[in-house]
């Protein structure tokens, strides 16, 4: 199949790129200009220079598909630049539809989120409408909802990497979040999936009808509290951290004060979703992939390893 792919430069777009040319398929990937670099195999893709904002760029990248993954998803919003949520999730979403309806072609894979509700946060809102959207549009549509995606970033980032940059490689005390007013009352909770399952699951739905007019809440094999992802990730590097425990609500108050400004980590609806925990089941991930997901575990954590090596 010629399929093609909205957000292939990122870090899972690259492992869509690995694993679509794996099946044998053909990715032909929309390029942001000055992002050409970052194409897996760029010699074995067709590539297309443009974003979603134009669409005659849309129309160039989609004619003669028989597919379209739209992979597109920021975590922060830079208004200034018009990086929004609004534009990235839900304007380029159906702009790439029209687009795609235009050209004839009918099979969506739309990558959401675990949590994607309204009411809620900005985020978890469009990417609601997104949803929405897509299954409104006739085309034969399938939705991933996978929880926090771990893996090699190769170049990028992802939760482990920035686990271990923000506070395992820090010469301080690591920080266990948990909302409520006591620890003992309620953890936060994850179900990392690795990003080399995740990619495999869109591929093998690709041709897969029973896939359909489907939402796919995606685990990985286990779910793990806060605390224990950073016990994984320092463990992962050799290194022993002392774990101190801390309410959500305080690092909220810190993001009303500096959450506009680019160095401050995290923003108050990040901190308002950690609180909600992103959990999620790994039947469905393992009935797409055929076989048990990769577990967030020291075996499967060894790029944290070269990138401490490295610096």
């Amino acid at each position: 199949m010629r399929v093609a792919i909205v957000g292939g430069t990122g870090f899972i777009g690259g492992y869509l790129v690995d694993e679509l040319l794996r099946a044998g398929h053909q990715p032909v990937v929309l390029v942001r200009p000055g992002s050409g670099a970052k194409v897996r195999q760029p010699d074995r893709c067709v590539l297309v220079p443009g974003d979603v904002s134009s669409a005659e760029n849309l129309t160039t990248l989609l004619d003669g598909c028989d597919a379209v993954i739209y992979n597109v998803g920021i975590l922060r919003e830079f208004p200034r630049q018009g990086i929004t949520f609004e534009n990235t999730h839900y304007n380029g979403l159906v702009a790439t539809l029209d687009a795609a309806q235009a050209r004839g072609v009918s099979r969506l894979l739309l990558m959401s989120a675990n949590g994607a509700t309204r009411p809620g946060t900005p985020y978890q809102e469009t990417k609601k409408r997104a949803e929405d959207h897509a299954r409104e549009s006739g085309m034969d549509v399938t939705i991933f909802r996978p929880s926090v995606v771990f893996g090699d970033p190769r170049g990028t980032n992802e939760i482990a990497s920035q686990l271990y940059n923000d506070v395992i490689r820090l010469p301080l005390p690591a920080i266990a979040f948990y909302p409520g007013s006591f620890p003992s009352e309620k953890r936060i909770r994850m179900s990392p999936v690795h990003v080399e399952d995740l990619a495999a699951a869109f591929v093998n739905a690709l041709p897969d009808r029973s896939t359909f007019e489907k939402i796919y809440e995606l685990g990985g094999a286990e779910t793990l509290t806060w605390r224990e992802m950073l016990e994984r990730v320092a463990a992962a590097v050799d290194r022993k951290k002392w774990i101190l425990p801390m309410p959500v609500s305080l690092m909220w108050c810190a993001a009303l004060l500096f959450d506009r400004l680019p160095f401050f980590p995290v923003t108050r609806d990040q901190l308002t979703m950690l609180a909600e925990s992103n959990v999620a089941g790994a039947n469905h991930l393992r009935k797409l992939i055929g076989r048990r997901p990769r577990s967030m575990e020291a075996a499967e954590l060894q790029y944290l390893r070269r990138r401490v090596a490295n610096a």
